[in-house]
């Protein structure tokens, strides 16, 4: 990977510049031509190192997500996974290690399409789907820093990013609803514009107001403001870490009890070596995991040894727990929270 390369993956995943435009801000920042970067971000997207450059929302802020779970027989399970990635709400879809081996994520506009989704993917596989709604997060997809740089546990997190100065949307209330943001319709038809990222010329938001039905204006100072709100988590390139490498990653779960979840999760999320961290409801009895983390790295080994540390460090060996590794990715996409009605699938 050349400098160009590498600085486009890891310097622009987050502070993604909102002006007109933005490929041209980029490039003299790294001192090239704006035709150089958006040469270079095609062949990556190409070569699927990039999966698009848009946003990142919190999740459940505007829509309903929930990752879900499904035990399908040896036999059946290209042939489920393939009918499962067929929905647009289906965003990430992979076989893991585990009795429960089918292991997706599906977003949608509302909680009631999200029902429709899962309802209709148990009835015609004939295979329970486990939903496992967010409960509680720690850290969510605020980027992946490619050149290992992170700081040490406990330092704030500067460089990963994880505190940016964003003001917070108001946590969820424990057993009642995940918080929501009121977009207006505007707002929606950006969501859905958004789905699939910005294109790859020289004033893509000029581009996506075209899609909105607004001005190239309002959609700047739309996205300023969504980001200021912590409504998007991050705006920029987001990068598919298999093909950059990292071939190895695991999704580890613990139960631990609900009064220590969240202060074990803060300090989990605070590892350099975690890229997601989150609380999920349980699935009893089919699944009593609450705690998650994701580690990435370029080998089993590796992944393994991050996680002996973490749980070593974090008194986590006594708790139940499982380590999934990802076998097949099926399908990886950005979430769909503003689905047209007459492309909704199912």
């Amino acid at each position: 990977m050349g400098e160009l390369e590498f600085r486009l993956l890891n310097d622009f995943q987050r502070d993604f510049p909102l002006v007109s435009e933005p490929y041209a801000a980029i490039a003299r920042r790294l001192g090239t031509s704006c035709d150089s970067v958006l040469e270079t971000l095609a062949r990556l997207r190409t070569h699927g190192a990039v999966s698009r450059v848009g946003a990142v929302f919190r999740p459940n802020a505007i829509g309903a997500s929930s990752l879900a779970a499904m035990a399908v027989p040896a036999g059946r399970l290209a042939t489920v996974a393939r009918y499962v990635s067929g929905f647009r709400e289906v965003n990430h879809n992979y076989e893991r290690e585990h009795r429960l081996n089918l292991w997706f994520v599906a977003a949608a506009p509302d909680a009631g399409r999200l029902r429709q989704v899962l309802r209709a993917i148990g009835e015609t596989t004939g295979i329970e789907v486990l939903s496992l709604p967010l409960v509680e997060e720690f850290h969510i997809d605020l980027g992946f820093d490619l050149a290992g740089r992170r700081a040490a546990p406990g330092d704030g997190r500067a460089l990963a990013g994880r505190r940016s100065g964003a003001a917070e949307l108001p946590k969820r209330v424990s057993g009642g609803p995940p918080p929501r943001i009121a977009v207006s319709p505007s707002g929606q038809r950006l969501v859905a514009a958004l789905q699939d990222g910005l294109d790859l010329v020289p004033r893509p938001f000029a581009v996506l107001a075209g899609r909105a039905g607004v001005s190239e204006g309002a959609v700047l100072e739309t996205l300023a403001a969504w980001q200021a709100l912590g409504l998007i988590r991050r705006f920029g390139v987001v990068v598919r870490h298999h093909e950059l490498g990292f071939g190895a990653n695991a999704m580890c779960v613990w139960d631990v009890p609900d009064a220590e979840v969240s202060a074990v999760g803060r300090g989990l999320a605070d590892e350099p070596a975690v890229t997601l961290c989150y609380r999920r409801e349980r699935a009893a009895p089919h699944w009593r995991y609450n705690l998650y983390c994701m580690l990435h790295g370029r080998s089993r080994p590796e992944v393994l040894g991050k996680l002996a540390g973490i749980e070593a460090r974090h008194g986590l060996g006594h708790h139940p727990h499982a380590a999934l590794f990802s076998l097949r990715r099926f399908k990886q996409t950005g979430a769909r929270y503003g689905v047209p009605a007459e492309l909704r699938h199912g």
